[in-house]
């Protein structure tokens, strides 16, 4: 099974630093955003990758390429370790590279992928700002979809004050963990919102979203959505989904990038004692300062 990972955004929400650095390849700590969302596809045995990508994302390309350069300097210095970490992303997948020649929304970018997938194939798509960890959602969407043979999302509980910034789903229980989603909204207002559960950026669909695609038209900011063309196929297949147990992690956005760094940061042998001595001597100093 093959994956998408659309990461031809802008990244405006953190300009001036992605002017020349994808979103994706900012890091949390000492590894790029996209290395974990790629990972993952790995963990679940998933080695065939198309990136949809821009003309301002060639750091993405270079990320996952072999660099001889670096590698006979790091086997030169000793340095095996690194030159283990450097060498293993590069080599255990198969990348597939295509631009998406302008920001036409979500649904558009994934349509864009379309050629390097087969037409009569399940794929998934993984969005290239969200990290789950504690849990492969990926392998719960794989198997969900050998058990019924149908499209499957990832869900996972907001605040109902945050709908607004989410695909939100209605959705119908089946059992403790799965639902039946009848209807699926993108972004809709606390009011009109029919659920709290949101759209967690891990999909996999059968090959019928794809004619559902082809006739999306621009929808919510002049985009053509995801949201929508799933919403069309409940109107022919069922679409099931699940709610992730592990922690959500939405890199997409400032404040939501630093927590990601500070708890992944926090969970470092080699940097948890000293980071988290320096957290508390900060909290301590705003304290006083507030007083």
């Amino acid at each position: 099974m093959k994956a998408i990972i659309p990461v031809a955004g802008w990244g405006s929400r953190f300009l001036p630093a992605t002017k020349a650095m994808p979103k994706e390849m900012l890091p949390v700590v000492d590894k790029p955003v996209i290395q974990y969302i790629v990972e993952e596809l790995l963990d679940a045995g998933v080695y065939d990758i198309v990136f949809v990508t821009g003309r301002h994302k060639r750091a993405i390309e270079d990320h996952f390429d072999i660099n001889p350069d670096l590698e006979q300097h790091l086997e030169k210095a000793g340095k095996k370790e690194l030159l283990e970490l450097v060498r293993n992303i590069s080599y255990l997948i198969n990348p597939i590279y295509i631009r998406q020649k302008q920001q036409l929304g979500l649904g558009h970018a994934v349509l864009t992928a379309r050629p390097a997938l087969g037409a009569e194939e399940p794929f998934l798509v993984s969005l290239g700002d969200i990290i789950i960890r504690k849990e492969n959602t990926v392998k719960r969407l794989i198997e969900l979809h050998k058990r019924f043979g149908k499209s499957v999302i990832a869900l996972f509980e907001v605040p109902r004050e945050e709908v607004s910034k989410y695909g939100i789903a209605k959705v119908k229980k089946i059992d403790e963990s799965i639902y039946l989603i009848e209807d699926i909204v993108e972004k809709p207002s606390v009011e009109e919102a029919p659920s709290n559960l949101a759209v967690v950026g891990r999909y996999l669909f059968t090959p019928s979203l794809w004619e559902k695609l082809e006739k999306t038209k621009p929808g919510k900011g002049g985009e053509i959505q995801l949201t929508d063309a799933i919403k069309a196929l409940l109107q022919e297949e069922a679409v099931y989904a699940f709610k992730v147990t592990g922690k959500v992690y939405d890199t997409g956005n400032k404040l939501g990038f630093l927590k990601t760094i500070v708890d992944f940061a926090l969970e470092r042998p080699d940097l948890s004692a000293e980071f988290m001595e320096y957290l508390q001597q900060v909290v301590k100093e705003n304290s006083k300062a507030k007083k």
